[in-house]
């Protein structure tokens, strides 16, 4: 009996051993076809048993790279290197320009240059890489100096929960919360603050291309659906767009437009004169990055932006970035490559900081779910610090920065005005009609003037704010 039970267990093995072959075969093949996911984790279980098998430490490393696990696959593509596979040369040089560790993935594109010396096809593939390569460490060259406020890793699937933007800013939500019907996964949709005009992405039928949307409300439902122009909808997918409270400047997410890779970030404006979209500009890092870098929002009245990025992050989560936009582009300079990689990568926010900001309170702001401005009581939310929030002027304890905050809420009020009533004048733009070059020039005047009271309202609650502080809580 005993003999028997010892036969039949060979009998298994022998069967098992043939089963196992064949499936580390056929994982070579769907590696071949660059169908990546399904053979990770066979060649992952055989490398359990062979971690220093040099073509094991390439597969593996390879199917996590073109995954999108990149941190993942760096161990074992050094390996794959050290022993010289030639794949392992190239792939770490990629996966290091990802890393904005240029010079080192040029040592290793060497390596494989001088393996495939007479190898023409080869050549050109690491001429491509190569090109990359130099396109990338130009953008990191031209880095933009934000501030950044914080970060937060979330679940892609409720990213926007991150996003808490004031009234004045307007709302984004799923795509399928405003349409009722199933959309794509991660769609979202941006409304106005007067609740009459949204901007959304939509997909072709064949599903190769989304493109943005723009529709007005009509009486009680919304209609008069209009794609934007070919100037933003090119190849590719266009998505997650959002309208600051000017009306006129658009961004949005784009995998065309020369992108990085995967989403890109980009910024238009709308034209008065030509009615219509300008040619959209990508975004300088970090915003930007080889990864999906997507939904671009910026809360005006906050002073706070935000912005979604998957760079480096596990499958199906998101980190959402609060930054301190500029009022115009100032990039890093005089800086060392280390240093600038470091800004462009977002390797710590802190790098970013600067004397004399707030980021307690700032982020504190960023964090509030709801801005009311004024209600029918006259209460407001108005940040002192980290512990303290004002409701009411009769929460100043300083009667000077009671003054200032009061002439700021004055201003606020007259902004509202001015921005509704711009509102109209560019429907009336867009309507058409003899006046429209008179309504041009009024449009142009009325923004300068809610330009102006913008900054004014914000020294004024600056002003306020430090004043409470430097005389009540010192």
């Amino acid at each position: 009996m005993k003999i028997r039970y010892i036969q039949a267990i060979f009998f298994f093995i022998l069967l098992g051993a043939p089963l196992r072959a064949q499936t580390l075969d056929e994982a070579r093949g769907w590696y071949l076809e660059g169908r990546y996911a399904e053979a990770l984790p066979v060649f992952q279980q055989e490398y359990q048993e062979k971690p220093d098998n040099a073509p094991l430490n390439q597969w593996v490393g390879v199917c996590l790279y073109e995954t999108g696990r990149i941190l993942e696959a760096k161990g074992y593509l050094e390996f794959a290197s050290s022993k010289k596979i030639p794949e392992g040369y190239l792939y770490l040089g990629k996966l290091l320009v990802k890393l904005y560790r240029f010079e080192e993935a040029e040592a290793e594109f060497e390596k494989y240059q001088k393996f495939h010396r007479r190898n023409n096809e080869a050549l050109d593939r690491l001429e491509q890489e190569r090109e990359y390569a130099d396109k990338l460490q130009r953008a990191v060259n031209r880095t933009e100096d934000v501030q950044l406020i914080d970060s937060v890793v979330v679940p892609k699937s409720d990213f926007l929960s991150a996003y808490n933007l004031s009234q004045a800013a307007g709302s984004l939500m799923p795509l399928g919360q405003f349409f009722k019907e199933p959309v794509n996964a991660g769609e979202t949709l941006h409304m106005n603050e007067r609740q009459n005009k949204v901007f959304f992405a939509r997909g072709d039928r064949l599903g190769g291309s989304t493109s943005l949307f723009t529709m007005e409300k009509l009486l009680d439902t919304f209609g008069n659906e209009k794609a934007l122009p070919q100037t933003i909808n090119t190849t590719g997918h266009q998505a997650y767009p959002f309208v600051m409270s000017d009306g006129l400047t658009l961004y949005f997410a784009s995998t065309d437009h020369q992108s990085f890779g995967g989403y890109d970030l980009y910024v238009t404006r709308y034209n008065l004169a030509t009615d219509s979209y300008l040619v959209p500009n990508q975004l300088n890092m970090p915003f930007n990055s080889p990864f999906n870098d997507y939904m671009m929002a910026i809360d005006e009245q906050k002073g706070i932006g935000w912005f979604a990025s998957d760079r480096f992050q596990p499958e199906g989560q998101v980190c959402i970035y609060t930054f301190i936009p500029n009022e115009r582009v100032t990039l890093i300079e005089g800086e060392e490559e280390g240093y600038m990689a470091r800004r462009a990568a977002i390797t710590s926010i802190r790098d970013s900081w600067k004397e004399g900001t707030d980021y307690t309170a700032l982020r504190a702001s960023a964090q509030e779910k709801v801005i009311v401005e004024q209600d029918v009581t006259g209460e407001f939310n108005f940040v002192i610090n980290d512990l303290v929030t004002y409701h009411s002027l009769s929460d100043f304890k300083d009667r000077q920065a009671q003054s200032i905050y009061s002439q700021a809420r004055g201003l606020s009020n007259q902004l509202w005005e001015l921005n509704n009533e711009l509102a109209e004048q560019r429907e009336k733009y867009a309507a058409g009609g003899s006046d429209s070059g008179s309504l041009r020039i009024e449009i142009l005047r009325m923004e300068r003037e809610a330009s102006t009271l913008y900054k004014e309202i914000k020294r004024l609650e600056i002003q306020a704010r430090n004043q409470e502080i430097r005389n009540i809580f010192n």
